[in-house]
């Protein structure tokens, strides 16, 4: 079976298309995560770029701005996943959630995780919109 070959053509084609979801919704800091395994788990680099975003980022049903809500809410709720949180934060600006649509988002999630979860989120976001004003004015 060719599902741990992950250099079999059906596999290098998922990827390829992972990647250019990746591309679309997360730009060159989605590409950074692949990149940084590919010296320590290749596979791993693959599977989140074939199943997470090919597969299921990309399919029918939600929107890429729902998308990224939900996943700012489940890295919220979860703690000690600011790498990642950052990484879509960034990912949520870029497919046009507004900075006061993300942080009412991290608010409402205050509800259901926690304060402190919710305000982790909340610093993280500050960090990312801090970068991107950054970016912009550079």
């Amino acid at each position: 079976m060719t599902q741990h070959d992950i250099d079999s053509p059906e596999n290098v084609a998922r990827r390829k298309h992972g990647l250019e979801v990746l591309s679309r919704i997360d730009g060159h800091q989605g590409e950074a995560v692949i990149d940084s395994l590919a010296d320590i788990n290749p596979a791993f680099g693959h599977h989140v770029a074939a199943f997470a975003f090919g597969d299921m980022y990309d399919r029918p049903g939600l929107d890429a701005r729902s998308r990224q809500l939900v996943t700012l809410g489940v890295l919220t709720a979860l703690g000690g996943c600011e790498p990642q949180l950052k990484v879509h934060l960034g990912a949520a600006l870029n497919v046009g959630l507004s900075r006061e649509e993300i942080t009412e988002a991290l608010l409402h999630s205050a509800v259901y995780a926690g304060f402190p979860r919710a305000l982790n989120a909340t610093f993280a976001a500050r960090e990312v919109f801090a970068a991107r004003d950054a970016e912009e004015t550079a």
